[in-house]
C-alpha cells in the first residue's frame, strides 16, 4: 500500500467503500462540468472505484489513483491520480478532483505537490504534465502555484458534454522540481 503524506491530508490507495466519498462529489454537475464524465449515478461511482482497484493490481503498474483523506476528520474528500505515460521518455501526468466543500482551502495544491513528488521521487520521471480546461481558473492557479509552466493550448482535444474543449498544458521537469524546495509537500 502506497501512502503519500502531507500536512493536512494524506493520499492512500482506494478501498471499495470509498465509492460513497467519490459519489459525494462526482454526482455534482459543478464538479464535472469540465470533465468528459458525470455527473455520476451510484453505479458509475462504484464502477470507478472498482476499476481503480483493478488498475492497482496491474504489473507493471502505470496508473496510481489515490483517495484524498483529510487528516483532522479521516474523511475521504477527493482523488488524486498519477499516470506513467511513457517509461522510455520518463513522462507522467497528474490529475486531481476535490469535493467542492473543500474548494479554496489549498487541498488541490497539496495534492498536486504530493503527486508530482511521487512521480519524481518514486517513479523516476523526468517530466510531469497536467492539462486543464481553460475555463477552470482554479486548476490553472494550482498548477502554476506548484511550479508548473504553461506550455500551450491544445485545441479541440476533448469532447465533453457541451462540445469540443481546448486544454491548457502545464509541465515541470525533474531538475526544476528539485531546485524549487518551496514546492515540496508540506511547504
Amino acid at each position: 500500500m502506497i501512502l503519500l503524506e502531507g500536512s493536512r491530508i494524506y493520499l492512500r490507495e482506494f478501498n471499495l467503500p470509498d465509492w460513497v466519498g467519490v459519489h459525494a462529489y462526482a454526482s455534482q454537475e459543478r464538479v464535472c462540468r469540465f470533465q468528459p464524465w458525470g455527473p455520476n449515478d451510484e453505479e458509475q461511482s462504484k464502477s470507478f472505484v472498482k476499476q481503480v482497484m483493478v488498475d492497482a493490481e496491474q504489473m507493471p503498474r502505470t496508473r496510481f489513483v489515490f483517495a484524498i483523506v483529510e487528516r483532522a476528520t479521516e474523511k475521504m474528500i477527493g482523488a488524486g491520480e498519477f499516470n506513467i505515460r511513457s517509461m522510455n521518455d520518463r513522462s507522467g501526468e497528474i490529475g486531481y478532483i476535490v469535493n467542492p466543500d473543500y474548494w479554496g482551502q489549498g487541498i488541490a495544491t497539496e495534492t498536486a505537490k504530493l503527486l508530482v513528488n511521487f512521480g519524481f521521487e518514486e517513479s523516476q520521471m523526468h517530466r510531469i504534465y497536467a492539462t486543464c480546461d481553460p475555463r477552470n481558473v482554479g486548476s490553472s492557479k494550482v498548477l502554476t502555484k506548484i511550479g508548473m509552466t504553461q506550455e500551450g493550448r491544445l485545441r479541440d482535444v476533448l469532447l465533453i458534454k457541451d462540445g469540443w474543449r481546448d486544454s491548457f498544458v502545464f509541465s515541470i521537469l525533474e531538475h526544476e522540481w528539485k531546485a524549487g524546495m518551496c514546492n515540496r509537500p508540506g511547504a
